[in-house]
């Protein structure tokens, strides 16, 4: 198996930098809100969503995780995820904001956002495509990232090449198709200690 850790002296803020270029892109930039505006952003969120404890189906049982998530959007961005049905609730200014951000950079109109926050590292997220029936498969996926320095980690359905990256706080990761088909990727839990962490992936419901 194939792997590689991206070097950190590489992920400059000034540009968006390639971290898969084979079966779809990625794109990593480190810095788009400056970390005093990130930590503003960080807490107005954890303050202004309605965070609910994340369940998913598992071999047929409800499964109720520590992770706690939300789903927002346009009026009519229902969302089908692990089996389970979300309305959304409505965009805030917060979101409305790094979703102006999240369309400026990645040249795309976004409808819908998925939030994630994780309280620590050992909450994380198992190997996975993000390819819901709903999904506008041939648009890109924005994921924003506040809080704690995590790993994400990708890897090829057919070669299991993988490859890895730091998040950053008030970092952006652009996904293009068709990554989704050919790749998965996990967010990587770990024993250090870690602070919270929202990912906001921003995307577009057909």
């Amino acid at each position: 198996m194939n792997a590689r850790n991206l070097p950190l002296e590489d992920l400059g803020s000034g540009s968006l930098i390639p971290v898969l270029t084979r079966d779809g892109q990625a794109h990593y930039l480190s810095t788009v809100f400056p970390p005093d505006q990130a930590d503003d952003l960080f807490q107005t969120l954890i303050e202004s969503v309605l965070w609910q404890p994340d369940q998913v189906m598992m071999f047929g049982k409800l499964v109720t995780t520590r992770r706690k998530v939300a789903w927002i959007g346009d009026p009519d961005c229902s969302y089908t995820y692990s089996g389970i049905e979300r309305q959304p609730q409505a965009w805030t200014p917060a979101l409305l904001l790094i979703k102006a951000k999240a369309e400026a950079l990645s040249g795309c109109q976004f409808n819908s956002c998925l939030a994630n926050l994780y309280h620590s590292g050992d909450e994380g997220m198992g190997w996975h495509s993000d390819n819901e029936k709903e999904l506008d498969s041939n648009m890109p996926i924005a994921s924003f990232s506040l809080g704690g320095r995590r790993k994400l980690a990708f890897r090829h359905r057919d070669d299991q090449e993988t490859v890895a990256l730091f998040l950053e706080h008030g970092s952006l990761l652009i996904m293009r198709s068709p990554i989704q088909e050919h790749w998965r990727h996990s967010l990587l839990k770990t024993k250090t200690l870690v602070a919270p962490r929202i990912n906001l992936t921003f995307r577009k419901i057909r």
